[in-house]
């Protein structure tokens, strides 16, 4: 590979990496245009390489390209979220099949180290992006055991993309004193697990997740108020 090519696939994951940031925290507003020319100002990009960055969002799903008129956040919706959860599911119960078929002791035993570590600084945070970062390590190494890389990919988009809400409905959570028991679900699967109990294993995960799934409205109203009026929800 040459030096120009080298640095031009550089340029393009700088710009994919800033621009995924700015698409999963809805720094474009939901269904709202991309300005390509105030980006590349922004992110100091000539055209060639922010279009690819653009394309490859698109391919994801975090933006939409309409013919003709240019790219466009994708949209905020309840029915949206539902969608997503609804895959994050079927992803998450698969891999956890996979795992208790595929993962050793020591793996398991390296995911409870995991959430040992992790536990106490989950209940004492207050920041919703530490409680994400935490929640989502587990579950990344819960799915990791699978073996599988593509059920990883798959779910780190998911969580991508509904990652904002998830941040906002975390910070209400914690807000009212319950991410308390949210913790505990992680706790119950990793016990199914090490005991090999598939049945309980898969439905305690899956009640963990459907429970927030359910609750979509309510929290892309939250979504919506925290994008459009910052600091007054909850006023």
């Amino acid at each position: 590979m040459s030096d120009a090519v080298r640095q031009a696939e550089d340029t393009v994951g700088r710009l994919y990496s800033a621009l995924r940031r700015m698409a999963a925290d809805f720094e474009f507003r939901p269904s709202a245009r991309v300005n390509e020319s105030r980006i590349a100002l922004q992110l100091g990009a000539s055209r060639t390489p922010l279009r690819e960055a653009l394309n490859r969002l698109v391919a994801e799903g975090f933006l939409e390209f309409r013919s003709g008129q240019g790219f466009f956040c994708r949209d905020l919706s309840p029915a949206g979220i539902f969608h997503l959860y609804e895959a994050r599911v079927a992803i998450e119960c698969a891999a956890l099949s996979a795992a208790l078929a595929r993962a050793g002791d020591e793996e398991i035993a390296a995911l409870g180290a995991y959430l040992d570590r992790t536990e106490p600084a989950y209940l004492e945070a207050t920041d919703p992006v530490v409680l994400l970062e935490l929640d989502e390590g587990f579950h990344d190494r819960l799915c990791a055991l699978s073996g599988n890389p593509e059920f990883v990919r798959m779910l780190g988009n998911i969580n991508g993309r509904i990652r904002y809400v998830r941040s906002v409905d975390l910070r209400q959570l914690r807000a009212l004193g319950t991410t308390g028991g949210r913790l505990s679900a992680h706790r119950a699967i990793l016990q199914a697990l090490e005991r090999r109990d598939g049945a309980a294993a898969v439905a305690t995960l899956r009640a963990h997740i459907e429970k927030r799934r359910d609750e979509a409205t309510e929290a892309v109203r939250r979504a919506y108020a925290d994008i459009y009026a910052p600091g007054e929800e909850g006023q």
